[in-house]
Order: C-alpha cells, then structure tokens, then sequence
C-alpha cells in the first residue's frame, strides 16, 4: 500500500464517523452543550471541517473551501473568515449554531471531497516535504497530514459521544 492509499483510507473514514454522529438530529441537538464549558456537535464538526480545510489549502496551494466555495457565507458564523475554532473561548464555542445538519455537513463534505483529491494524487516523495519550519523538527508534509487525521478522528469521536449522552437523555 502506498501512502496516499493509507492516507485516502484514513480521510475517507472521518466522513463515516461525522455522518453518523450528525445525520437525522435538528439543529438545536447540534448547538446543544453537555455543560457550558463542553463543545456541541456543531462547533466539533465545524472545527474538524475548518482544519482540515485550513491545513489541506495551505499543503496544495490553494484557496480554502470556506471562502473560495462560499461556505462562509452559507454558515454565516459570526467569526473572521480565518477562524478554525482554535483557541476559542467557551462562549465563542456557544455561538457555533447551525438551523439543521445540512448545511454543516454540506461544508464538511466539500472539504472532504477536496481532501481527497489531493492526498489521492500524492507520491511517497512528497509527504517528505517539509510543509513548516518553525518546529523543530520541521514538519513534513506526511506529518501534517496525520496530525489532520488524528485531530479529525478525535473530534469526530467526541461529536459521536455527545450524541450517545443526548439520546440517552
């Protein structure tokens, strides 16, 4: 198996796991926060949707899904278009409030369909690249990407498990 096959396999599977936890619920199960300190279904899918989007974009060169596709506008967040949900405060996380799944999930999947397309179409060579300089090591392009597909699949897992808590209310 090849890299990009591994990787194609890994970033296929967050599509399962966001589905699964997103589909069929309304949109005030999706803002819903198991206490005021905890992330909502929402906020944790935007925010795996606008790193992988952020990270993915800035590997390949182009314009983010977010803004280039319109997506920003569709969502009509109430942050810059350059937030990704990093470092947000508890209240900020309370405003990531969507009407129903899918516009959250259309965003989602345009990001998915880009992210694909690019590690689809990446050699073993290039995931040595090195994408960033300011750690050390330097990072390659091969360990951005899996650190995009742990965080994915981390926070792919905790909207799940709010889900379970909510239906088991």
């Amino acid at each position: 198996m090849r890299g990009a096959e591994l990787l194609s396999d890994g970033f296929g599977r967050i599509s399962e796991e966001v589905h699964a936890a997103v589909e069929g619920l309304t949109g005030e199960q999706l803002g819903e926060r198991l206490d005021p300190g905890a992330n909502s279904i929402a906020w944790l899918v935007w925010h795996l949707s606008r790193v992988q989007d952020d990270h993915i974009a800035d590997a390949a060169g182009e314009e983010q899904v977010w803004t280039g596709s319109g997506w920003a506008e569709r969502l009509g967040l109430p942050f810059p278009d350059g937030a990704t949900g990093y470092g947000m405060s508890a209240a900020e996380v309370g405003r990531v409030r969507v009407s129903a799944p899918e516009p959250l999930l259309g965003y989602f999947d345009a990001v998915q369909e880009r992210s694909l397309a690019y590690v689809s179409g990446l050699s073993d060579a290039d995931l040595d690249r090195v994408v960033d300089e300011n750690w050390s090591p330097p990072v390659t392009l091969g360990v951005r990407l899996v650190s995009v597909l742990g965080d994915c699949h981390q926070h792919a897992g905790q909207a799940a498990f709010v889900r379970g808590v909510l239906e088991r209310r």
